[in-house]
């Protein structure tokens, strides 16, 4: 009896000492979000859901630790410093999260994960034969701009002049905003871009630019995202209807957008991140992924405070998204 009562407390032992090793095996994932809004919040959160899918909780055996550089690219490369050197992985939300992570991360070979990065080739984050330059691997959310010019001719058949604001900084903005120009004389308009440097030049680069044109179309740019409910308010003034470019901006107020869906895409991710941590594959052997599919979304009361209504054929694939 004393044998076995001397083997149980032994076995105790042995397991309470096994509980800070368990801690010790736990992986540790820094988020580097670049914003706070909608769409980089749900690429975050749907990220988390799909390393759930694959195994991965919170608290059991992986913790996140989230930092946000507020559109600061000082502050990106700040916190890239600092958490990299704590992580086994990198989870980077658009590009000046991504960039400043894998500045860090590559002498470190701790892998990075993007997600809700424009142009990867552009940001200098693949290769331009789509490989990766080192442990770096994510997905695009490239605008589905031809979608979205579409769309905007079907709801303004009049409109002539589309309007685009954006952070001449952000590198994400170049590609998208290329495209808006080659396509829009397809549709019959012509684009009027305004490039500011930050948040604070918005309402005079808008107080020029809504003059100039009949709507606005917003980019993927974070910086104008983040200043979206300023951006609203002045359009709206104008009598300027602003089309987004995913469903939170169109829960917010604008009329209509062919866009991503950004939990979908964050679920993307972590099932990437999710084969790296397996040991299934490398981050560098990992094409980056671009998702193609768009949806459309309309604001049924912002359509109605500019006159806008839903062509039929439009209709059967519209998600009324419309604050209730």
């Amino acid at each position: 009896m004393k044998k076995l009562t001397a083997m149980i407390l032994s076995l105790m032992m042995l397991l309470a000492l096994a509980s800070p090793a368990l801690a010790d095996d736990m992986i540790n994932i820094g988020i580097i979000q670049f914003a706070e809004h909608g769409s980089l919040d749900n690429c975050r959160e749907g990220f988390i859901e799909g390393l759930a899918e694959e195994g991965f909780i919170e608290g059991q055996n992986v913790t996140f630790n989230l930092q946000n550089a507020q559109t600061d690219m000082a502050i990106a490369s700040q916190i890239a410093s600092v958490l990299v050197p704590k992580s086994d992985m990198i989870c980077a939300i658009a590009t000046p999260a991504a960039q400043a992570a894998f500045n860090y991360a590559q002498d470190e070979e701790v892998p990075v994960i993007y997600t809700a990065i424009t142009d990867p080739v552009g940001a200098a984050l693949a290769n331009a034969d789509g490989t990766n330059p080192g442990q770096i691997t994510g997905t695009s959310d490239l605008l589905a701009v031809e979608a979205q010019l579409k769309m905007i001719r079907a709801l303004m058949p009049d409109a002539k002049k589309i309007g685009i604001l954006y952070v001449t900084s952000e590198t994400n903005n170049t590609l998208p905003l290329n495209m808006y120009n080659e396509l829009a004389p397809v549709y019959g308009f012509e684009i009027v871009a305004k490039g500011i440097s930050a948040g604070a030049d918005i309402p005079l680069a808008l107080d020029s630019l809504l003059p100039q044109v009949d709507c606005l179309s917003n980019l993927t740019d974070n910086t104008v995202v983040s200043y979206l409910a300023m951006v609203l308010e002045m359009a709206g003034e104008a009598g300027k209807p602003v089309f987004g470019s995913e469903i939170e901006q169109v829960k917010l107020g604008c009329v209509a957008a062919e866009g991503l869906e950004y939990l979908e895409l964050g679920r993307q991710t972590g099932r990437m991140a999710a084969k790296v941590l397996k040991g299934e594959a490398k981050a560098s052997e990992i094409p980056f992924e671009l998702i193609t599919n768009s949806y459309l979304y309309v604001n049924k009361t912002a359509m109605a405070q500019f006159g806008i209504e839903l062509p039929a054929d439009l209709a059967d694939r519209a998600n009324d998204v419309t604050p209730q």
